[in-house]
């Protein structure tokens, strides 16, 4: 993907946990996309910071995960719930056993971070575990204009 390009479809996940939403639901307000995966260690390390940009962020930001299979017995959807479940991880988790979902994004690695703006326009994009500190500062910085641009609008 290339910024200032809209949100992928989010159709086409072989299975949707902790509650379905569309594109069409998140555009009004800024989202984090997060691609990962179980056999990914780095993944298991930034989830942690997902949740808490979940948390801290909640009545401002979407936050969304993808689990995108790297590897064989990636796709056991039994293994990603029991992951999801131990990591608190309680916002809606995409299973793209298909790979759908990761074409649309056009993502190759884990972990993978997205940032879109209210408008649903991708702002950032970071690939890898390093670099959390710019991370938020993306996430920031979006939603500081989303609340200047409510207060204009």
């Amino acid at each position: 993907m290339k910024l200032r390009e809209q949100m992928p479809s989010l159709d086409g996940a072989t299975v949707v946990l902790n509650g379905n939403v569309t594109r069409e639901q998140l555009v009004g307000k800024p989202t984090l996309v997060h691609f990962w995966a179980v056999s990914c260690h780095l993944c298991k390390d930034g989830m942690k910071q997902v949740n808490a940009f979940r948390d801290r962020y909640k009545d401002e930001l979407h936050v969304i995960s993808i689990h995108m299979p790297r590897r064989d017995g990636d796709e056991n959807v039994e293994v990603v719930k029991q992951l999801a479940e131990q990591y608190g991880m309680t916002h809606p988790i995409f299973i793209d056993n298909d790979h759908r979902l990761k074409e649309a994004f056009d993502n190759r690695c884990v972990p993978t971070y997205y940032i879109f703006d209210a408008d649903g326009k991708l702002r950032h994009y970071q690939a890898g575990s390093g670099g959390v500190n710019m991370l938020e500062k993306r996430i920031l910085r979006v939603l500081e204009e989303n609340r200047t641009r409510g207060d204009i609008e």
